[in-house]
């Protein structure tokens, strides 16, 4: 069935009018943000999309936003600014996490200019980045609100080498606004956002996201978590600049449904503000969320409502990715949460990256949690050797599973862009409608990062079977392979420790630096090499536990050296026990070792 034949209907999108004759994903002309909150507005107007629970007052207020409340708001954004911008332009959004946040983002988009989700200055310890990707952007416009533009016109003052871009104050805008909106043509090629990485090993860089991008990859996690149901509905405190959080209100776009949302700053105040919007959630049907390893652990520690709670989970799908997945943080919030009607099979470890608009992999839906137990020297030197849990080189990793329908994922010796066999550890390689346009402004990075091409591909066996052959595919910068048809990630190519020669994964150093002292807080460590020429000198760096404040950290740095040594064959140069909060984090949560050891190198941790 041609593309041509399946243009968009007057009702909601259904997905089989999003699939070729073949099953593959195929999405009509025409599909974009707009058109398919259009398609909402006309079907489902009166009803919820989105649902924004505010914690900074004395009590909670929830607010709300129908389909055809949000329709209107995004005529009033667009309307502002057609007058100050051309299509194509950069519309930056430097707003709270909130409702405005959401409007102002779409707005953008039906402009037909190219939204940039951000944040507030106010966002703690997160200038630099800002800075970094406004300067990047040099956006044409600014949407605020109210509450923060003080602070954005004098962050924006300070922006060095930044054209004053225009600001719109969004909550100050009024809905009789939206009549001075010009229709725009909107191609499904075209750009929707810029997408700007965490920075966990480079500076931030803006990934362009066509709307033909976007629109497959919700459809391939609408698919391959099983979502299809419009009772199933979203509920998130990620932040709406990071692409897991833009994709918690990119999914009721595609089908009519909604999604309740919180700020981080509320979920990491009291974690069981999430659980407890789930257990809501779930009463009424399904509901989805995502969250990195740390908030899992967080919310086991911190979340756990009293055991005579009418707090139920049983109808909840917990997606967790960000880096390699932590069978420690399934177990724990499994173990919390079990009394109260979690299925362990309700995990479903995912692998993404931002070049991808998010997913690549992820378990089958009824499927529990799947480890492998691996030889750590034998990973180290590239090949994936099965050992028994009690083997004493045993290092756990968690499968992510099978990758997305029309999506191709190769593991490929980055040297040579020869596809390796499965039980061999490469870069994995990308191929699909998902995978974005490229970096904006980096035509050089571009070409490196998004056109590489496979030298040779297996006899048997191969992943890229169906793949375009004449098509590049994309480095993803990762370290992973096949086993048993499943999709392992083990790491960054950019964060492998290199000391005498030898290559070590930091998450293997990092998980027997944790377990060699109770001082040491679990999740909240980094290794890395700081030589002249980054290697031959292993520091580790590592926060304090909760109560462990008057503990000796000398005794603790001591079992940190002997337990590397032992189990790694491996001495430790440095070991510097921190206060909590010290190890800089990317805005996902992930653990910045290229930042921490900057930090370490300038003396941050003397």
């Amino acid at each position: 069935m041609s593309r041509e034949s399946r243009r968009s209907g007057e009702g909601l999108l259904q997905v089989d009018d999003c699939l070729d004759a073949d099953g593959n994903i195929d999405l009509p002309d025409g599909v974009t943000f707009v058109s398919l909150i259009d398609r909402n507005i006309a079907n489902v107007g009166d009803t919820v999309a989105y649902r924004y629970l505010d914690f900074s007052g004395a009590t909670m207020r929830t607010d709300e936003i129908t389909w055809t409340q949000l329709g209107v708001r995004m005529a009033v954004i667009a309307s502002c600014v057609q007058q100050v911008a051309d299509p194509g332009d950069r519309v930056a959004v430097l707003a709270p996490q909130g409702l405005d946040f959401i409007t102002a983002f779409f707005g953008a988009v039906k402009a037909g200019t190219v939204a940039v989700p951000l944040f507030a200055p106010e966002l703690p310890g997160h200038a630099e980045r800002l800075d970094v990707a406004l300067r990047d952007a040099r956006p044409a416009v600014v949407v605020t609100t109210a509450a923060a533009r003080a602070s954005v016109e004098s962050f924006l003052d300070q922006t060095a080498g930044l054209r004053r871009p225009e600001i719109i104050v969004a909550d100050e805008v009024p809905d009789t606004a939206s009549a001075r909106f010009a229709p725009t043509a909107i191609a499904i090629d075209d750009v929707s956002h810029l997408q700007y990485t965490g920075g966990a090993t480079r500076p931030p860089v803006g990934v362009e996201i066509t709307h033909r991008a976007v629109g497959t990859n919700l459809l391939q996690m609408i698919l391959s978590i099983d979502l299809l149901d419009r009772n199933t509905h979203g509920v998130s405190w990620l932040p709406l600049y990071h692409d897991m959080g833009l994709s918690m209100i990119g999914f009721p776009a595609v089908y009519g449904g909604h999604s309740t949302l919180m700020s981080p700053a509320a979920f990491i105040r009291r974690p069981q503000r999430w659980i407890e919007a789930l257990s809501a959630g779930s009463a009424n049907g399904r509901v989805v969320t995502a969250a990195p390893n740390f908030a899992y652990e967080w919310t086991a520690a911190r979340g756990v409502p009293a055991p005579d709670s009418a707090v139920d989970l049983g109808n909840v799908v917990l997606i967790i990715g960000s880096e390699p997945v932590s069978i420690d943080a399934i177990d724990a919030f499994h173990t919390a949460f079990a009394p109260f009607g979690l299925s362990r099979s309700a995990f479903a470890p995912s692998y993404g990256i931002a070049e991808a608009t998010l997913l690549v992999a992820t378990t089958d839906p009824h499927a529990t949690a799947r480890t492998i137990c691996v030889d750590r020297d034998d990973l180290a030197r590239g090949v994936a050797v099965p050992v028994p849990p009690e083997h004493e080189r045993a290092a756990v990793h968690v499968s992510c599973g099978q990758v997305a329908r029309s999506q191709w994922c190769v593991i490929v010796d980055p040297v040579t862009g020869r596809e390796l066999p499965d039980g061999r550890v490469g870069e994995p390689w990308l191929q699909g409608d998902n995978i974005a346009r490229g970096y904006f402004d980096r035509p050089e990075d571009t070409r490196r990062t998004f056109g590489a091409r496979l030298a040779a591909r297996l006899i048997d066996g191969s992943h890229a079977a169906g793949a375009q052959p004449d098509r590049p595919w994309l480095r993803t910068g990762d370290l992973g392979f096949y086993l048993d048809g499943e999709l392992y990630i083990v790491g960054r190519i950019a964060d492998v420790v290199v000391v005498g020669g030898r290559r070590y994964l930091p998450h293997d150093l990092e998980a027997t630096a944790a377990d060699a002292s109770a001082v040491i807080r679990r999740g909240y460590v980094a290794a890395f090499a700081a030589g002249a020429d980054h290697t031959d000198r292993l520091v580790i760096v590592a926060e304090r536990a909760a109560g462990t404040a008057r503990a000796d950290p000398s005794a603790a740095a001591t079992a940190v050296e002997t337990a590397v040594r032992q189990h790694h064959q491996v001495d430790v140069t440095d070991v510097r026990i921190v206060p909590a909060g010290t190890i800089p984090r990317t805005t996902s949560g992930k653990l910045a070792r290229r930042a921490c050891r900057a930090a370490y190198l300038a003396g941050a941790f003397d």
